[in-house]
């Protein structure tokens, strides 16, 4: 038997519905579902960075009759047992559409037949990655995105709280805010940001981040 992984471990806490994860989990899944609301009838590309075991995507699509004709799904994750996981739901959701796949989200090339997505999920990602990474990605988003794309990001607000900054460097790369979530009770926020600048060509080569071990 294959020991589990931090990563994997990490995840543990999902299943306490009163858990401050689980309630991120929920903001974010209310942000997916208003999103799909909103573009209804079209049909979508999204990709998630760093998935995970994809709670928060599979969550939502597989309440959605609708889905498995409309969205397509790219989600990007380094640790196997996580795919495996996120493969396991996806599959018992019916969801053929995903493609979930074991790589670096740090490395632009992994998004290569991915982009330009309609919905980009950053979720996880900017804590867990330097601050000048958290830039530099910010940066490289326009590269991800497809005009009007919607990025859903999350970071926690422990001192010194860097989500000023995210949210100016947002602003900076031609995103406008939608919606910010910050729970007094708890540390962490979720971000809503559309994209109103022009799409860029990817850049199929470069790291955009690296992920803390």
């Amino acid at each position: 038997m294959t020991a589990q992984t931090r990563w994997q471990a990490w995840h543990e806490p999902y299943a306490d519905e009163t858990s401050t994860l689980s309630g991120r989990l929920r903001l974010v899944q209310q942000h997916i579902a208003s999103w799909l609301d909103q573009r209804s009838g079209e049909r979508l590309t999204v990709v998630s960075a760093c998935s995970g075991q994809a709670h928060d995507l599979i969550g939502v699509l597989a309440a959605r009759p609708d889905a498995a004709h409309r969205v397509r799904g790219t989600l990007l994750e380094y640790d196997a047992g996580n795919v495996a996981a996120a493969q396991t739901a996806a599959s018992r959701a019916g969801l053929t559409n995903l493609v979930i796949k074991q790589s670096d989200a740090g490395q632009l090339s992994s998004y290569a037949g991915a982009v330009p997505a309609d919905l980009m999920l950053m979720v996880g990602v900017f804590g867990n990655i330097p601050d000048a990474d958290v830039k530099r990605t910010i940066a490289a988003l326009p590269q991800l995105c497809a005009e009007g794309a919607t990025v859903i990001w999350t970071r926690a607000r422990r001192a010194p709280d860097l989500t000023p900054a995210v949210r100016g460097w947002l602003g900076d790369a031609g995103f406008v805010e939608v919606a910010f979530d910050a729970p007094d009770d708890v540390r962490f926020s979720v971000g809503v940001h559309l994209f109103q600048g022009t799409p860029q060509p990817v850049n199929g080569m470069g790291t955009i981040f690296t992920f803390r071990n």
